[in-house]
């Protein structure tokens, strides 16, 4: 067996690679930025040549890096940024628009008018999804409505829409694989979570021709073998999943009731619970989290997604000028005894789970004369852990389960000073394991596992330690004051655009 495992992380800021040992342990890292585009207020793109070609540059940079070759790598992961929408040309591999991202809001009248119409409910039996601009589905219909002839030219098949798992495994195989996962599937507000198909009701509801759709596979298992001309050989495609389920898969959350938080761009809560789809009246999104190639079920998670979070300190470097560095945050907020009653809530493209309102708008309340630019950071900061509390307290509501300890990864999660924050606020430890690397770590466990590199989940849990855990320190009193001002600060943010 060859001895590394290559996990692709495709992210919203950023395309990484990673090799990993037998022990789960990063060989060598490789990372490029790539531009984000703001065509208006609320929407987001990224050019889809962007997304590849950093992908592929760090893919081959990290073999480099590593003074490996590409017959010491045994299987290929990729994980990537969920929802991220794009539609292209079979026969050239050309986009016929940019990838619309996650983050985007243009979509925001469509999912009303579907909620006016009467068919959240339906929508959500089937999917497990809110109806919201976050999901791939109204995305699709966008661009086919929106570029002249491209309808025409997906019912007719010459079209193929993907997430980004599925734009990355075409072009990895030379546009021989159209293929998505179970989760990144269960994201796209088109896809049945408990028969485990494209569903037709949804399909001629958002009008997205079935002839445009991938195939759908495990997030384990081969699917195929990687072009030669892109890394200098054929390479085991071994799985995919969407960048929250591979965390959680790499935090090696497999009991139903274990939980986790990335720290990213946005902040996302998954607790397992097993083959139970549990429903989630307070809000939340019962999605796929992963299906092992040799087994028939699927584990579901309950999920809570809160859209800003890491993306809040890069407002505070790039667009306030506030810090250096994201870095230089932790020690502003700890300069501070308080934030002096000042909140941030930033709702920048509306709010996420639990509670879904797209016309929200970032706000910041509770100035005085006697506040100062440490004030606003610390806010900020706290601002991530309260968003992680409000999903949290309705995620133990919904699943009849407590909170024990929550397992954290992410970048953000190198900030100590937040993460006893998030363990004050939470009242709960909160557990940073030893490598951070969860969500390209799962996509690596999970290909891994497709070719025999893992044996089994079991063997995988026994290399998952702790790195260090932050005790709650807060009284119970002083955690529900702080908690109650901030519940009163996101009121003032809802509804603001009409």
């Amino acid at each position: 067996m060859p001895p590394y495992i290559l996990a692709l992380d495709q992210g919203t800021t950023s395309s990484r690679a990673i090799l990993f040992n037998a022990e789960g342990r990063p060989i060598a890292i490789a990372q490029k930025e790539f531009p984000q585009i703001y065509p208006q207020p609320g929407w987001v793109e990224h050019n889809p040549a962007d997304i590849w070609d950093s992908q592929l540059a760090v893919a081959n940079e990290v073999i480099a890096k590593a003074s490996a070759q590409p017959s010491d790598i045994a299987a290929i992961g990729v994980t990537n940024q969920r929802e991220t929408t794009l539609i292209w040309d079979r026969k050239t591999g050309q986009p016929v628009y940019n990838a619309i991202v996650w983050q985007c809001r243009r979509t925001v009248p469509v999912c009303e008018q579907l909620k006016a119409n009467g068919y959240a409910e339906d929508i959500r039996a089937r999917t497990g999804l809110v109806v919201d601009a976050y999901f791939s589905g109204t995305k699709a219909a966008w661009i086919l409505d929106h570029v002249p002839g491209s309808r025409e030219r997906a019912e007719n098949g010459e079209l193929a829409f993907g997430t980004v798992d599925t734009w990355l495994l075409w072009n990895l195989t030379g546009g021989q694989l159209h293929v998505t996962d179970v989760s990144n599937a269960s994201r796209t507000m088109l896809y049945n979570i408990h028969t485990r198909s494209w569903d037709d009701e949804l399909l001629r509801l958002l009008n997205v021709p079935r002839a445009l759709l991938p195939e759908v596979r495990p997030s384990s298992a081969v699917y195929g073998e990687t072009d030669p001309q892109c890394l200098g050989a054929a390479i085991p495609l071994g799985g995919a999943a969407g960048d929250q389920q591979a965390a959680t898969f790499g935090q090696t959350c497999f009991t139903p009731g274990s939980v986790k938080n990335t720290y990213g761009t946005g902040c996302f809560l998954l607790m397992n619970t097993g083959e139970r789809d549990v429903a989630s009246p307070g809000g939340l999104l019962t999605t796929i989290g992963w299906q092992l190639g040799d087994q028939q079920q699927a584990t579901y998670a309950l999920e809570g997604s809160v859209f800003i979070a890491g993306a809040a300190v890069q407002w505070l470097r790039d667009a306030l000028g506030l810090i250096r560095t994201s870095a230089e945050s932790e020690s502003l907020a700890a300069s501070v005894p308080d934030t002096g009653g000042v909140y941030v809530v930033p709702a920048f493209v509306g709010l996420g789970a639990p509670h879904w309102d797209g016309f929200a708008r970032g706000t910041i309340v509770g100035l005085t004369r006697g506040s100062n630019r440490a004030h606003i950071v610390r806010a900020t900061l706290e601002a991530i852990a309260y968003q992680t509390r409000d999903v949290v307290e309705v995620m133990m509501r919904d699943a009849h389960l407590k909170l024990d300890a929550l397992r954290v990864d992410g970048g953000a999660t190198a900030n100590n000073w937040l993460m006893q924050f998030q363990a004050d606020i939470l009242g709960v430890p909160v557990q940073r394991p030893a490598t951070t690397e969860t969500t390209a770590l799962g996509a690596a466990y999970l290909a891994g596992l497709a070719v025999g590199f893992w044996q089994s989940p079991e063997q995988i849990a026994r290399q998952w330690s702790v790195e260090r855990t932050f005790e709650p320190r807060l009284s119970a009193g002083e955690r529900d004051a702080l908690y109650s001002s901030w519940l009163r600060a996101v009121e003032r943010a809802k509804g603001w655009v009409t």
